[in-house]
């Protein structure tokens, strides 16, 4: 077996999150196995002091496309990233060892294997523009905080009809800025129903658009509205944790319009 074309060491690096395994193979065709840090700093003394001693082109395999450890080994212009499909190597494994037990530094061993004997398939990791990165990147990012976001509303529909059922009549859509702000300002029923109606009239009229036309139904709700309970056990835990939600479900409406407003200038760019 050879080693890759044009590389002096070939490397698989077994990804883990305190530590990596790696299986290293020498220009003379000797391989030896060790465990590397996963820190910035030693992953940076670990790979240049390789470099300083064989020189030439590294080349570094990973079942990964992306995380951690790619960004770390992407800044040295003397590295070639191959990544490794993790079913194929899933595959090696098995008709290798049969048993399918899984023991990291044999996958590092097997993936190396892999890198070598079917260069064909084994592809170098080709990166992409900044700007297309960065917005595969924010796009991904902004679908979590939207995720979040439908996880923090559905708690907060939870928590209120343990105790406040009536906030649900009075807001169609329950992941809005509207929604949180009224929340965390009215967190019971007590405390709106305390609340001069001239203050709520402001609240509404101050945001406008839909919070207006709707201004009358609401204000007779909640004139009409009683306590779903009076235990104070409920009520006061209840509330403090439907301030925490609200604040939590504001901040991720602001993370999303903030990553909506990236993703809008790099495409108008």
């Amino acid at each position: 077996m050879t080693s890759k074309q044009g590389y002096e060491l070939n490397i698989v690096i077994d990804w883990a999150t305190s530590k990596h395994d790696v299986c290293i193979e020498f220009p003379d065709g000797k391989r030896s196995f060790d465990i590397i840090k996963a820190s910035p700093e030693y992953i940076d003394e670990w790979i240049t002091s390789l470099h300083q001693k064989y020189h030439g082109q590294i080349a570094v395999a990973v079942e990964l496309c992306k995380g951690p450890i790619v960004y770390a080994l992407q800044k040295y212009d003397f590295i070639t990233i191959f990544p490794i499909n993790p079913a194929m190597l899933a595959r090696y494994r098995t008709a290798f060892s049969p048993s399918g037990a899984k023991d990291d530094p044999t996958d590092a061993e097997l993936a190396l294997d892999i890198m070598l004997r079917y260069p064909e398939k084994i592809k170098p990791l080709h990166t992409q523009s900044v700007e297309i990165r960065k917005l595969a990147f924010l796009v991904e990012q902004r679908r979590r905080l939207v995720d979040d976001k439908k996880r923090y509303s559905n708690r907060i529909i939870n928590t209120l009809k343990q105790y406040y059922p009536q906030v649900l009549e009075w807001f169609s859509h329950r992941d809005t800025q509207l929604f949180s702000d009224f929340l965390i300002r009215w967190p019971s029923l007590t405390k709106i129903k305390r609340t001069r109606e001239s203050t709520v009239r402001a609240f509404f009229n101050k945001r406008g658009g839909n919070a207006v036309s709707l201004l009358e139904q609401r204000i007779l709700s909640i004139n009409n509205a009683i306590p779903l309970t009076e235990d104070e056990a409920v009520v006061q835990s209840h509330e403090l944790l439907i301030t925490a939600l609200a604040q939590q479900l504001q901040t991720v409406i602001v993370a999303i319009k903030s990553f909506d407003t990236a993703i809008y200038e790099l495409l108008t760019v």
